[in-house]
Formats: structure tokens, C-alpha cells, sequence
């Protein structure tokens, strides 16, 4: 029996409104509450199963835009339920920035990479 359980991805953002609005409209995550933390927003969006937590620069920290790859995460991912190239094309008509288009990228495995506000990668997959 595992012990834990996946709760929350944490992202720093330079506009938590609108990037909770982005991962709101674009996404279908469900926007629970706001609440401040050491001077900072920080906002709860639900999916199914675990959050995304959205939160501006706190008093006294200093943020940097990414510039290239990192250590540390690289990336979070959603499983798509329904058909995926369907989806997939749905976002691409909202304006959503792919980094890697619908790929099959094993046999039992389609993924894709798509760019969410403040330079967050996401993959999206489906599995068979």
C-alpha cells in the first residue's frame, strides 16, 4: 500500500489572476479560493484529484524568468480523458502555444507539450 498521494503543483507566477484565469478557461480547472500569504495572492485551482496553486512574489523574494532548461522540474502533466487530438485541437483554437505537437511517443502513449503563462511547461498525455 502506497502511503501518499499526489496533492498540488506550486507556481510562481507574475500574474496569479490571470494566470489562474488561463488554467480556469483554458484548461477547466475550477478556481476554489484566494487567499494571501506573506504579501502575496495565492490561489487554488482544482482538478480532478489534486491542485494547482498559483501564487505572486512574496514580500521580501526575488524572481527570475527561465531562460533555459533547469535543474529541478522540468514539467507537469494532465491525462486527457477524451480523444486527445480532439483536445489537443481545441486548445490550439484558443491560442494555446504548442511546444510539441500530438505525438505518439510509444506504443501505448500520445503526448504533447503546451506552454502555460509564466513559462510553465505541461505535457498532456493519453494512455492506452
Amino acid at each position: 500500500m502506497n502511503n501518499i498521494f499526489f496533492d498540488h503543483v506550486h507556481i510562481i507566477s507574475q500574474n496569479p489572476e490571470e494566470s489562474a484565469k488561463w488554467f480556469e478557461e483554458i484548461l477547466g480547472g475550477e478556481k476554489a479560493e484566494t487567499v494571501e500569504i506573506q504579501g502575496a495572492p495565492q490561489i487554488y485551482v482544482l482538478f480532478e484529484g489534486a491542485k494547482v496553486i498559483i501564487r505572486g512574489q512574496r514580500n521580501r523574494e526575488t524572481a527570475y524568468d527561465k531562460n533555459e532548461v533547469q535543474w529541478g522540474t522540468d514539467h507537469f502533466a494532465f491525462q486527457v480523458k477524451s480523444n486527445f487530438h480532439e483536445y489537443c485541437d481545441d486548445l490550439k483554437s484558443k491560442g494555446v502555444k504548442f511546444t510539441l505537437e500530438p505525438t505518439q511517443f510509444n506504443p501505448s502513449t500520445l503526448i504533447a507539450f503546451i506552454e502555460a503563462p509564466d513559462g510553465v511547461s505541461i505535457e498532456l498525455l493519453q494512455r492506452k
